[in-house]
């Protein structure tokens, strides 16, 4: 096992600096933060001082090469919209993010998995094929169009739940959170099922497609041989293993569903690291969108490392394998 953690260490460190260079690279040249900062009016001499001031001035390597020094100390430099530390933006945004992604996989595998044992064991029934129909439109839309045909429904046309925001929220030290308030939890509903919708049609189609795997297998057939019931061969033996591949996936999606809240945040207004990226690449705020850009790939790298570890834990020949 240690040789295997040191090893995915070791990867972590690579991938993490070569997302810092693309993200650097790609955005140092995306528009020009002088010009969206600057008055309408403002002189040839006073944007000179304000490129000076950002420190746009010194060579690219230089600046990378400072880039990289902040970032290991943590620190992701001052917004050029904002004027504050990027990092204290992250940190006020973070929560509304990670309460949403994660409301957002837990609707997706309460509901995935179920859908996908029945359409598993029952796949010529009729509610079986009305939910691999409705998965169909599920997958297919686009995220945008779900999230709006939500807010005309139950915001606009019904008036049961709010259209954008957070709703109130608690503070518990340094995290906000709107999990213990009415509205807070209200205005949750409508995000979380938009965010949710595609991951829970990806689940419940892998879960299908695994278990009915699985129930073709030599080993089932045996268990049924010996005359074990059903529910024991079907919930204990045949879905404990179609489920090994979803951990890989659920994890996965999980860093899928922080880097892509951007959509659903910026239809539902929901104040979260999606919607100040927006707001960062509207300014070409170049500090805050490469911070961004590493905080995703740093939770994948995180992401990714703990599925596998979490693989040879489960699996014996994973661990002599490494």
């Amino acid at each position: 096992m240690l040789p295997l953690l040191i090893a995915r260490l070791g990867q972590a460190v690579l991938v993490m600096l070569a997302v810092s260079a693309v993200s650097f690279g790609m955005f140092r040249f995306v528009g020009d933060p002088v010009s969206a900062l600057s008055r309408e009016n403002a002189t040839v001499e006073e944007k000179q001082e304000l490129r000076e001031a950002l420190g746009l001035e010194r060579p690219v390597l230089v600046q990378y090469a400072g880039f990289l020094g902040r970032i290991v100390q943590g620190d992701f430099g001052i917004s050029f919209r904002n004027q504050r530390p990027v990092a204290a933006l992250i940190a006020e945004r973070l929560p509304a993010t990670l309460e949403l992604v994660l409301v957002a996989t837990i609707l997706s595998l309460a509901l995935g998995i179920p859908l996908g044992v029945l359409c598993a064991l029952k796949p010529e029934g009729i509610a079986a094929r009305l939910v691999q129909a409705v998965s169909l439109i599920g997958i297919s839309t686009p995220t945008f169009v779900t999230g709006i045909v939500l807010i005309l429904t139950f915001a606009v046309t019904l008036g049961l739940l709010p259209s954008f925001g957070r709703g109130e929220t608690v503070q518990i030290g340094p995290w906000s959170t709107g999990l213990l308030t009415a509205s807070g939890l209200k205005a949750l509903i409508l995000p979380s099922i938009t965010l949710a919708l595609y991951q829970l049609t990806l689940i419940m189609r892998l879960v299908r497609s695994e278990l009915i795997d699985v129930l073709s297998s030599d080993y089932i057939r045996f268990a049924r041989a010996r005359g074990l019931s059903a529910r024991h061969i079907h919930f204990t033996l045949a879905l404990r293993n179609a489920l090994m591949p979803v951990i890989t996936v659920t994890g996965l999606q999980i860093g899928s569903l922080i880097a892509f809240a951007i959509v659903t945040e910026t239809v539902f207004q929901w104040p979260g690291m999606g919607l100040l990226f927006i707001q960062a690449v509207s300014f070409s705020d170049v500090p805050v969108m490469a911070a961004y850009l590493l905080f995703v790939g740093l939770l994948f790298v995180l992401i990714n490392t703990a599925v596998d570890l979490l693989y040879a834990l489960v699996d014996p020949r994973l661990r002599v394998r490494g």
